[in-house]
């Protein structure tokens, strides 16, 4: 393959004595002519190579139709009205619907309608105590750059706003619903509708990721703000002092346990934490005296299961105490007794797979909703009744999709350090070694849990294997587990990955010549590590939106939030570390590099393209082999959210690409 040319340049930083080479320095502005005028030759190349991917018209046929399940979101009720998300199939994003009591509900915020051309996303949502209003945040192209908008629930019309700089703000409405607090450009702000959002007043002017809650009675704020391995808390008691000037207690601070509060209906501040337990615990405190030294202990860590959930509903007997975990990234919800902690039983649940959060009735009740999901199984809502027992479907995925039988695995590898590490394995039943795509995320203490895929699900159906390593730097394992790859120990991240991608050859479940890895986000840096660290362990890489250059992420896009995650360029040891491993900067010349193909988003805010631009020139200018190394570039969407179909669109690419690359022939998906 002839790829566009890339000047190498002699830039050369000096950071703490270390010589840093950067040839491709010029990629990282995306308004120099010479950049659009590569990235365009690039989207040439990409074009010429997809055309020829084998059974790539039926990879998106078979995306879309398992697509077409489309989703179902839990209830949220306030005032007798129940909020929910629902997408059809026909249907390019989920749309905000609104029910009253005997009512199948409207639609309340269509992103569809505001813009056919299915640029514009909801961001986020949330409805005031009673029902009358509602505050909801809308961005265009991906960008995230929310703007929040305060609409009549009744009559739809629009009452406030736009207010800018609100991306993905939590929103806590007080009791008139006429004001509500905010996060507004990183600092917390108290909102009055009618009133100009420049006026508004800064409760808290310090800019950090912060969030908010408030209890059912609007009585009780709760602030936090992340920091380094943990987050400060605070807690404000409104009838004590005024909205404007809420007397804010430290909960905690400067600690590295994360810590989640909220006041309940019986007047008790509930506590989940991992403070002085890596694996959580649920405390329970007056929120008089919120302080650590004050908490209780309610509900214990489970050796094996990390916490992260409890709601309370009515049960038989009186109340009962419902807690959400993960035993292995798979959920379950314990019921417990709600003033000793004691364990009265479970929740009734479908399978093996996700349990999403708990929601209840803000005035009370018995019943409890929340969603699950897993390999085989759209997103549906589920029921639980705490006075029966019983656990229902409350309302499935809208669409009927037919999926295929596939059975899963779930394996246990050793890591380079002797750490065991597990892996979730999809396949049909058949002889190996097959085609296979290992995947993983690895970082932020986010779990890979299971979930329904019609990304993963073409490929197992058509023959192939999938497999999710649930890798040091995921929340798995709880803290312990995220702290084991951050920051200077980020290494055993990758180590986990090559782990278990030896493991899936030595077990016969693949080869080298037949195993691609994929990731996404932080997971494209997992991808770019071991493709740099082990190029001779794989045949096909995808990395999408991917952090690549490790000793200049800072200074883009969320950057400068992830320095608690990976360290700082900055720091002359952390710099260390992140020389250790920044895929771009362990490019080799002359390496047999597997086939790669890198994914760009033209809104992206979180992740800069540029980090795949320089990565991609790099490895064309490096790599001895055959397999191709191109850039898929796509304007008009971001990190997150898009279209449906765009996601058809994408999933069908990166399918082809694999496929092609690790010999998995049936690419019609039949």
């Amino acid at each position: 393959m002839i790829y566009p040319p890339a000047e190498r340049e002699p830039v050369v930083d000096v950071l703490f004595g270390r010589a840093v080479p950067d040839p491709y320095r010029w990629l990282e502005d995306g308004d120099d002519p010479r950049t659009r005028d590569w990235l365009a030759a690039q989207d040439g190349l990409w074009r010429e190579h997809a055309a020829t991917l084998p059974g790539r018209d039926g990879w998106h046929a078979r995306v879309a139709a398992l697509t077409g399940a489309g989703t179902a979101g839990t209830p949220m009720w306030r005032g007798g009205r129940r909020f929910f998300l629902r997408r059809t199939a026909e249907q390019e994003h989920a749309v905000l619907h609104v029910a009253g009591p005997g009512e199948d509900g409207r639609a309340l915020v269509d992103p569809g309608a505001l813009d056919p051309a299915g640029l514009v996303t909801l961001d986020h949502w949330q409805p005031d105590a009673e029902g009358r209003s509602l505050a909801f945040q809308l961005s265009r192209s991906g960008d995230e750059h929310s703007h929040l908008y305060v609409a009549d629930v009744t009559t739809g019309e629009v009452l406030d706003g736009p207010i800018d700089r609100c991306r993905y703000s939590p929103v806590a409405w007080l009791p008139d619903g006429k004001s509500f607090f905010y996060v507004r450009g990183r600092r917390v702000c108290l909102h009055r509708l009618g009133t100009p959002a420049d006026d508004d007043v800064v409760v808290r002017a310090e800019e950090r990721s912060y969030g908010l809650g408030i209890s059912a009675d609007g009585r009780w704020l709760t602030v936090s703000a992340g920091r380094p391995g943990g987050n400060d808390l605070w807690l404000a008691d409104l009838a004590a002092s005024s909205p404007e000037r809420p007397a804010l207690r430290p909960v905690q601070e400067g600690t590295d346990a994360v810590t989640v509060a909220g006041v309940g209906p019986d007047g008790r501040l509930y506590l989940l934490t991992t403070r002085d337990a890596p694996r959580g615990r649920l405390c329970v405190a007056d929120p008089a005296r919120p302080s650590p030294e004050d908490w209780s202990e309610l509900v214990g860590p489970d050796p094996e299961a990390v916490i992260g959930d409890f709601t309370v509903a009515e049960g038989a007997g009186g109340p009962v105490l419902l807690v959400g975990w993960t035993r292995h990234a798979t959920g379950e919800i314990s019921v417990h007794d709600p003033v000793t902690g004691g364990r009265l039983g479970s929740v009734p649940l479908p399978g093996l797979g996700s349990v999403g959060r708990m929601a209840t009735r803000p005035e009370g009740g018995p019943e409890v909703w929340f969603t699950y999901t897993d390999g085989l199984t759209p997103v549906g809502v589920h029921r639980y009744d705490a006075r029966t027992g019983r656990t229902t479907l409350w309302e499935a995925a809208p669409g009927a999709v037919e999926v295929p039988s596939v059975a899963s695995h779930r394996l246990v590898c050793v890591s380079a350090d002797g750490t065991p590490v597990r892996m979730l394995v999809l396949a049909r039943p058949g002889p190996g070694p097959r085609p296979t795509v290992l995947y993983g995320y690895g970082g932020f203490g986010r779990p890979l849990a299971p979930s329904y895929s019609s990304y993963v699900l073409p490929w197992v159906e058509a023959g192939g294997v999938f497999a999710f390593v649930q890798a040091r730097g995921g929340g798995e394992e709880g803290a312990d587990w995220h702290r084991a790859g951050m920051l200077g120990a980020k290494q055993n991240t990758f180590d986990d990955v090559v782990a278990a991608a030896e493991h899936l050859v030595a077990e016969g479940w693949t080869t080298p010549e037949r195993l691609g890895v994929c990731g996404e986000s932080n997971g494209g840096l997992l991808a770019g590590a071991v493709l740099t660290q082990r190029p001779d362990l794989f045949a096909a890489v995808v990395c999408s939106a991917p952090l690549l250059d490790m000793v200049r992420y800072e200074r883009w896009g969320l950057g400068p939030a992830w320095r608690g995650e990976y360290g700082s360029a900055d720091d002359p040891e952390q710099l260390g570390w992140l020389l250790g491993y920044s895929p771009y900067h362990r490019v080799v010349a002359g390496t047999d590099y597997p086939a790669t193909l890198l994914t760009t988003f033209g809104g992206d805010t979180r992740v800069d393209p540029l980090h795949a631009r320089k990565m991609c020139a790099a490895l064309q200018w490096a790599t001895s082999g055959d397999g191709p190394v191109v850039l898929r570039h796509e304007d008009g969407v971001g990190h997150g959210a898009r279209s449906a179909s765009r996601s058809v669109d994408l999933a069908a690419d990166m399918l082809a690409f694999l496929a092609l690359h690790t010999g998995l022939t049936r690419g019609s998906g039949a």
